[in-house]
């Protein structure tokens, strides 16, 4: 007869920060230890021992991390210890300044986090710097692309089940009409992109693939060189299939000519509380490759142990 193994009992607050300072003592950083114990700690886990951490050695733990650690690791780290919404305003503020017409940082934080999370994000952005999230995008952000993020980031969507179908309808013929004249970034098609709730805009775009044929995406792939279709495209498979959204962010990611370590990095910090397991299956489903293997295969060290604790395939 199998015994359950009974989950080892998560040690104190007061005994994670003196172990995370005693990994900073000494010669040479005890990574392991950073990671056996952040990487295994949920996210109202990680404020408590920032606060403790603060309290009791009257530092900052992510500035001590920020010295003791180095490259993709000390990003990895200091991400996934930020308070979401904090880390999701550092995000925003970072593509605000690196911003480019292929950069869809800002679109993925507006139509994957819920109508509550991006509310705390803009409220994190103020107190952080002094100033609006949408301010800076549409300050760093030019033409349809602005047109396009300054309502997506400026949204308090209806976060509810209830679909209005009369609408949908009537929207999804919208829609069509514009995506036909090629009107792209017409007010009318970002107007229901930007504001109505997410189950609403499945209603919509399950109506207009019935009603015309064809899903969205695929009208909206007339240029596939296009960026601001791109955009849009992406914008769609947020508000409607995340999971698939981030599954091409991962294998473009790995896949490409030298791994792109921001985004594994980003997309790992700010998914592994939310929605890892449905993106895990998607990548094995799509790739044949479970992910911990992809990312096995692809990075090294440190950096390699702390992904693998986040997306739950390894005791570190």
């Amino acid at each position: 007869m199998s015994t359950l193994r009974v989950p080892e009992p998560v040690p104190s607050v007061a005994d994670d920060c003196e172990q995370l300072r005693k990994a900073f003592k000494g010669w040479g950083t005890n990574e392991k230890l950073i990671i056996s114990i952040l990487g295994h700690r949920n996210a109202a886990q990680r404020k408590l021992i920032m606060q403790t951490y603060a309290e009791t050695y009257g530092e900052d733990l992510l500035k001590a991390l920020d010295r003791e650690l180095t490259n993709d690791f000390e990003r990895l780290v200091v991400l996934w210890t930020l308070d979401p919404a904090e880390r999701d305003a550092y995000l925003a503020n970072e593509a605000t300044k690196r911003w480019t017409s292929s950069n869809q940082v800002l679109m993925e934080i507006a139509c994957t986090r819920s109508p509550q999370r991006l509310l705390l994000a803009r409220q994190a952005y103020h107190a952080r710097y002094k100033k609006s999230l949408e301010e800076d995008v549409a300050h760093h952000t030019t033409g349809d692309f602005r047109k396009l993020l300054v309502p997506l980031v400026s949204s308090y969507r209806y976060d509810g089940d209830e679909v209005n179908m009369t609408l949908a309808k009537a929207e999804a013929k919208i829609l069509h009409e514009k995506i036909s004249e090629k009107a792209y970034s017409h007010e009318d098609l970002i107007r229901i992109l930007a504001t109505r709730s997410k189950a609403q805009v499945n209603a919509t775009l399950n109506h207009y693939k019935n009603e015309f044929g064809n899903d969205i995406n695929k009208d909206l792939k007339t240029d596939p060189k296009d960026e601001f279709l791109a955009i849009l495209r992406a914008t769609v498979k947020c508000l409607t299939r995340p999971e698939k959204y981030f599954e091409k962010v991962l294998r473009l990611a790995i896949n490409r000519q030298g791994t792109d370590e921001g985004a594994l990095t980003r997309v790992v910090a700010t998914r592994a509380e939310v929605n890892m397991k449905f993106i895990s299956e998607e990548y094995q489903r799509r790739n044949s490759v479970p992910l911990d293997r992809a990312i096995v295969k692809d990075t090294t060290g440190d950096y390699e142990k702390m992904l693998l604790a986040l997306i739950g395939h390894a005791e570190a």
